[in-house]
Order: structure tokens, then sequence, then C-alpha cells
């Protein structure tokens, strides 16, 4: 049996946007984040991350210093109720590819690899999912993976609303202040 999903961007949109986090001290909740996945876990949807990470690509972070800082986040998140069911991330960088990292890859988003991967894994019907982000790949993603896709304006999401052409807004399910806005929409 399957069940609906938000996949949700991890920077910009559950936490604070920061240049490359590096240490899980630097996680920061945006105020509200925490209670809106509490929400959306109620109603019945999994929540998952799906986020771009090239700072590993960079040689800024390791996968072991990745995972140290989401057990911080799944434990600021668990605090609240709103426990993860799932973080999946791309550590690849078109312009750092490494011995390790790929030039091309189907997870970097706007690809919709993370977002195939944790459906496959979870039993997640992505026709009735939501991509939530800040950013137009955000937005891709979610389109190529035939979920719809809000965008909030926490984040880069004021300039990337700034940025949207005519054709994206009207693919846009919603635009919203934050993720406490998205989560009362679909929620009802």
């Amino acid at each position: 049996m399957t069940r609906p999903a938000v996949f949700l961007d991890r920077d910009g949109t559950i936490n604070v946007e920061r240049s490359y986090i590096t240490r899980p001290e630097e996680i920061q909740l945006i105020p509200g984040a925490d209670d809106a996945i509490a929400k959306l876990k109620n109603a019945g949807y999994a929540a998952v991350v799906v986020t771009n990470q090239a700072a590993i690509a960079r040689g800024l972070l390791t996968e072991t210093e990745l995972d140290r800082i989401h057990q911080h986040l799944q434990q600021q998140l668990k605090a609240s109720g709103a426990a993860l069911d799932g973080i999946y991330h791309c550590p690849h960088h078109p312009d750092f590819p490494t011995n390790s990292t790929r030039l091309a890859c189907d997870c970097r988003k706007p690809e919709p690899g993370l977002i195939f991967r944790a459906a496959q894994d979870l039993e997640l019907d992505l026709k009735q999912s939501y991509m939530i982000g800040d950013s137009l790949t955000d937005l891709q993603a979610g389109w190529n993976a035939g979920c719809h896709a809000a965008l909030v304006l926490t984040g880069h999401g004021k300039r990337t609303h700034s940025e949207l052409g005519e054709d994206d807004l009207q693919r846009t399910y919603m635009i919203a202040d934050s993720l406490e806005d998205v989560a009362s929409r679909i929620c009802g």
C-alpha cells in the first residue's frame, strides 16, 4: 500500500539558509518548520528530505560528517514529534568531479533521482505527493517526478519567486511564506 509524501528541501526550507553547513550546530530550524512537519505527518504524509550536498564534492564535508548533521536535524525534529521518514542527499557537483563523485548523475536536483529512490524505498505515491523548497531546482525535481511543487519564500525563495517565468508560476501548486503555510493548505 502506498502513501503520499512531502519531499522537503533542507536548507532554506526546514533550516535557516547558510552557505555550506559543515557542523551539526549550524543547523537552526526555521521557526514553525518542526510544527509544519508534525502536522503533515499527522495528516498521513511521509516526510522526506531530498537535498543537494555539493559540499561533499567540494571537499568541505565527508559523508560521515553529513550523517552527523542529519542525525542532529532528526533529533531536533523528533523533539517536536516531527521525525523524518527519510533523508536522501546528492553528494555530486558537475564542477567538482572526483573519484567518489560523478560529473553527471540522476540525483542532483532538478533531476528526480532522490525522489524516485525514496518513493521506491518507502512505497510512496508520487501523484499524491508534494515537493516543497525554496529554489527552482526544487520545483523542477518535483515536476520531473510527477509531484505537485510548492515554493516557500524562506531561504532563497523570494529571489526564486522573482525569477520564475509564467510557465513555472502556472505549474507551481502554491507560493507560500513558509513551510507552515504550505502544511496548512495541504492539510486543509
